[in-house]
């Protein structure tokens, strides 16, 4: 089961860190598109005022679901609802926070290179075999 939960954390970081490359190369795509007619500091501006409204349009998306699910009554979770299960329900139901988690884990991960050896070790290690 920790195996399960360590991969569900992997591929969260990965998607997470996808998506920050994408944002990022589209925004230096747009700086090289405009540059040539509006010189550095225009094409600076320009991208700088693309990522606040693209904020804004993700806050504003953010805030309508959480004020979705306040008036939904949604079930909680089942007890019996593996921890896989509930994280993958997070992430499905708040895309923003998962991500936002994925990235502290990995700049934690990153400055902790103890833990980095220890999830690798998990995958790697062959299970033992049941004891009789």
């Amino acid at each position: 089961m920790m195996e399960r939960t360590l991969m569900a954390l992997a591929a969260a970081a990965a998607i997470a860190a996808a998506a920050a490359v994408g944002v990022v190369s589209a925004f230096f795509a747009l700086y090289a598109l405009v540059e040539p007619q509006l010189g550095a500091p225009g094409a600076a501006a320009v991208v700088s005022a693309s990522a606040a409204v693209l904020v804004a349009v993700a806050g504003y998306i953010a805030a309508r679901k959480v004020d979705g699910d306040r008036r939904r009554n949604t079930a909680q979770s089942t007890p019996d609802a593996t921890l896989v299960d509930t994280i993958l329900s997070l992430v499905r139901e708040r895309p923003l926070l998962a991500s936002g988690a994925a990235v502290a884990a990995g700049i934690y991960a990153l400055r902790n290179p103890q833990l980095i050896a220890a999830v690798l070790r998990a995958f790697m290690d062959k299970p033992s075999p049941p004891k009789r």
